[in-house]
């Protein structure tokens, strides 16, 4: 099977202070994985990096299908396959979902009529013809936002699919739907790297490997096996387990079922 994505000793660090640190991780095509860690560990750092966002300094390597990323702009990041999935999806007032999707479509090389194709067929399969005609986001859900997340990814077929935090601020219905949306999208040409604080989206879809981070770097991976040390212990059982003293303050330690009542905001 070959490689989707592939990190190799990264580190990243912005305004002086060191997030990354020598995280290595390694998904093949047609596999999801899921990687979780406390607060401050630095998952949605990754995410920043792998697409570009500018601001860090950036050491090591990580290539999309063999292809160099890090020494690409954020669009040919794009252009490339790679796909980042948003925590909280930004509401565009007067763009419509239908002709955001043709342009973006249109962007990444698709023929006008295949894109049109590709938005009713995607459209259809994850529910949401009806808000193809409605503004971008807009009044939409938190569930109803991360579903057309999810059916963005499946018109524009990307290589990468970076999942940050797609289940934060959804009711346990709507977890559920978005697990099965991203089942749905497993594919033998995609890689699905899933960052989450919960553990219950865990209940809904099966990661091929779960993955936890902690002070910047992968520090141990496994399956299911390591979702439930979590829920018992939390991440200080992890630490305790590894020799990992506490290095930096990453806020309370919560266990990842612990979310089933905080909030995120």
């Amino acid at each position: 099977m070959s490689t989707a994505l592939k990190v190799t000793n990264l580190s990243a660090g912005i305004d002086g202070k060191q997030i990354l640190d020598g995280l290595s991780l390694e998904v093949p095509f047609g596999e999801i994985h899921a990687i979780m860690g406390p607060n401050g560990s630095g998952k949605s750092t990754l995410c920043h990096v792998l697409t570009g966002k500018a601001g860090y300094t950036v050491k090591g390597e990580a290539t999309l299908n063999g292809d160099d990323l890090l020494s690409l702009d954020v669009d040919e990041r794009s252009r490339l396959g790679l796909l980042l999935s948003f925590q909280y999806p930004t509401e565009v007032p007067g763009v419509r979902l239908r002709e955001f999707m043709m342009e973006a479509a249109e962007e990444h090389g698709f023929d006008e009529s295949v894109a049109a194709s590709r938005v009713e067929e995607q459209g259809k399969r994850f529910g949401m013809e009806r808000f193809l005609d409605r503004s971008l986001n807009d009044d939409l859900s938190g569930g109803e936002k991360k579903r057309s997340e999810i059916f963005q990814m499946a018109v524009l077929v990307p290589k990468v699919a970076l999942l940050d935090e797609i289940d934060s601020g959804l009711d346990v219905d709507a977890v559920k739907q978005v697990a099965e949306a991203v089942e749905e999208m497993r594919s033998p040409d995609l890689g699905v790297v899933m960052i989450t604080h919960y553990s219950r989206i865990l209940r809904y879809l099966s990661p091929d490997k779960i993955h936890v981070m902690i002070d910047g770097k992968i520090v141990d991976s496994g399956g299911a096996e390591l979702a439930e040390e979590l829920d018992s212990g939390g991440y200080d059982a992890v630490r305790e387990r590894l020799g990992i003293e506490k290095t930096r303050e990453t806020g309370p330690q919560q266990r990842p079922a612990d979310f089933f009542t905080d909030t995120p905001f």
